[in-house]
């Protein structure tokens, strides 16, 4: 993880004061910025352009890939047209950004897509490009063992909630969409990767920085993506991608024989972190998280609950152990009842099952929770355990 952060740290190095002013570059930035917000000015021309945008470990023309997919994929309309026109300049074929928008209307939402569209018409129109035609070129053949591993992913876990989602996504998404010519496999999977840090989706990260990298794409540039997208998604969004590719990496190292077997000992209270909201409803404490390097797929961590704190509902490909270390909490499976848990006991939850876990409504409770991941996915996420059905799965007891 340190190689990878201290990339993004480096790249945002710039030059201040009377040496700043001696080696500009030629301004990007409009002179209304320069009047406004004078440092944004400047680090939009010594930092985004005269060093991101110039660092060999990305050709100009995957940072405009990748510039266009975070655009498009955070709805980011007015800074469109701009960077289609660059991705035109930098070699970005029209067919190519056409397709690029098609890609991520199934992976940010048709609404961007859309819009999106709209903006590089005005590109398209400007320079006289007209309408863009279909390639009938033999469609793009996907890894048969991986694309098996994959459908057996989707019917485990999606297929059982959503059997039309889990359809679509074998037959539409993967069968249709993946396979098609006007962008190369790499370069789908650029985007895809990009767009997903871009909107704060690192759970997806480890599929497709793995099917990235299958595909062609180098560890150097996995790790440039991050590094760019820093200045077009923001710090936090990069910066929560790098533990995620930092796993990706050990992971691949690991099954090539690259690592050496060391033992690892994490230690008690190690890497505190709060429990995301999006996944949590209450307080929550994680500690001593780890991720078995390959071909281990094993993965936990200690998770505290404060009284009347739970999990969201959610699956695990692979099913999930907890062991209770204190306090009193609730585990409960989808359609069955609330379970009173306490210190020593011992729970398993078969794979595919959707359930939550928490503290109970008076008492805190902590447990050591331990799961496998199935093709990078360890845990998939459902909606929040609301007051009224927690405080009633109580009333059981």
């Amino acid at each position: 993880m340190k190689k990878v952060a201290a990339t993004l740290a480096i790249s945002a190095l710039a030059a201040t004061g009377a040496e700043a002013e001696d080696k500009r570059r030629p301004r990007v930035a409009p002179e209304s910025v320069y009047n406004i917000a004078p440092g944004l000015g400047i680090f939009t021309d010594e930092v985004l352009f005269g060093d991101i945008w110039t660092r060999a470990d990305l050709a100009p023309r995957d940072r405009s890939l990748i510039t266009v997919a975070a655009l498009v994929a955070t709805g980011k309309t007015a800074q469109v047209g701009h960077h289609v026109g660059r991705a035109l300049d930098n070699g970005v074929k029209p067919e190519e950004i056409g397709e690029l928008i098609t890609q991520l209307a199934f992976y940010t939402g048709w609404p961007n897509a859309m819009t999106a569209v709209t903006e590089t018409k005005k590109i398209f129109d400007e320079r006289k490009i007209g309408p863009v035609e279909g390639s009938d070129a033999t469609r793009l053949e996907l890894d048969p063992e991986a694309e098996a591993a994959r459908r057996d992913t989707v019917q485990a876990n999606v297929e059982p909630t959503a059997p039309a989602l889990a359809e679509l996504t074998n037959r539409v998404l993967f069968g249709d969409l993946w396979t098609r010519p006007d962008l190369s496999a790499r370069d789908r999977s650029l985007v895809t990767m990009a767009a997903l840090i871009a909107i704060g989706q690192p759970e997806q990260l480890p599929f497709h920085a793995n099917r990235a990298m299958d595909n062609g794409l180098r560890r150097t540039e996995v790790a440039e993506v991050a590094t760019h997208l820093g200045f077009y998604a923001g710090w936090p969004r990069a910066m929560s991608a790098v533990p995620v590719l930092e796993r990706v990496f050990a992971s691949r190292a690991a099954a090539s024989g690259n690592t050496s077997a060391d033992l690892k000992v994490i230690r008690a209270n190690s890497t505190p972190a709060t429990g995301s909201s999006d996944y949590f409803s209450g307080e929550v404490q994680i500690s001593g998280h780890y991720q078995g390097q390959a071909p281990a797929r094993i993965g936990g961590a200690t998770v505290s609950f404060a009284a009347g704190a739970r999990t969201a509902w959610h699956t695990h490909p692979l099913g999930q152990t907890l062991y209770i270390v204190s306090g009193r909490g609730w585990v409960q499976k989808a359609g069955g009842p609330a379970t009173a848990i306490g210190p020593g006991d011992v729970v398993w939850i078969p794979p595919s099952v959707k359930h939550w876990h928490g503290a109970s409504a008076t008492e805190p409770m902590t447990h050591f929770a331990v799961a496998e991941a199935l093709n990078g996915v360890a845990v998939t996420w459902m909606e929040k355990v609301t007051d009224e059905h927690y405080l009633a799965g109580q009333a059981t007891d």
